[in-house]
C-alpha cells in the first residue's frame, strides 16, 4: 500500500465522521423540543387537573414510644455499629461526634468539651426519644447546619431499637 492509498482511506474516514457530526447537528436543530441546556427536554404538553378539594391522607405508623415498647436492645446494639465510627459510649470520651453516654433525656448540645455547630448549640431542648427519632431519621433535614454527616436511619424500628439500646448506656 502506498501513501496515496493511505491518504485516501484517512480522508474517507474523516469525511464520514464529518457527515455524521453534521447530520447529528441538523437533526438536533430540526427536532429540538425546548429546554435551555444540553439534553434538557421540555414537556410537550401539560395536563390540567382540577382540584378535588380532598386533602391528601398520610398514613402514619405507630409512634416511636409504641415502637420502643417492643424494641430489641440487642438489635439496637447492632444498629449502633453505624454510629461507632464517630461516637463513643464512654462518659467524657468524645470522638468525631459527642459521646453518647446518657444521651437519652440529656439536654441537646450539652456535652462538655465538645465543639457543637452553632445550629446544634442554639437548638435547645432535650434528646427525648421523639426528638432523637426525628433527628436520626434525617439529621441534615431535621436540623439545618448540623455537623453530623450521617444520612439517617430510615426504618422506624431501627431507630426504636437504637434508642432503647442507648437508654441502657449511662442509666
Amino acid at each position: 500500500m502506498d501513501t496515496m492509498e493511505l491518504t485516501k482511506i484517512v480522508g474517507a474516514l474523516c469525511g464520514a465522521l464529518l457527515i455524521l457530526l453534521l447530520g447529528k447537528w441538523a437533526a438536533e436543530t430540526i427536532y429540538h423540543v425546548g429546554g435551555h441546556g444540553h439534553g434538557e427536554m421540555a414537556q410537550a404538553y401539560s395536563i390540567e387537573v382540577e382540584d378535588s378539594g380532598a386533602e391528601e391522607v398520610v398514613e402514619e405508623g405507630p409512634s416511636i414510644m409504641e415502637l420502643m415498647a417492643s424494641a430489641d436492645v440487642e438489635k439496637g446494639e447492632g444498629v449502633y455499629r453505624k454510629c461507632a465510627s464517630c461516637h463513643e459510649l464512654a462518659d467524657g470520651e468524645n470522638g468525631t461526634g459527642p459521646h453518647l453516654f446518657g444521651v437519652v433525656d440529656r439536654p441537646i448540645g450539652a456535652v462538655d468539651g465538645y465543639s457543637y455547630s452553632s445550629a446544634m448549640a442554639e437548638f435547645g431542648g432535650t434528646w427525648d426519644p421523639e426528638t432523637l427519632s426525628a433527628f436520626l431519621a434525617a439529621p441534615k433535614k431535621y436540623l439545618k447546619g448540623t455537623k453530623m454527616g450521617f444520612g439517617g436511619l430510615k426504618k422506624d424500628t431501627d431507630r426504636a431499637d437504637l434508642i432503647a439500646y442507648l437508654q441502657t448506656i449511662g442509666s
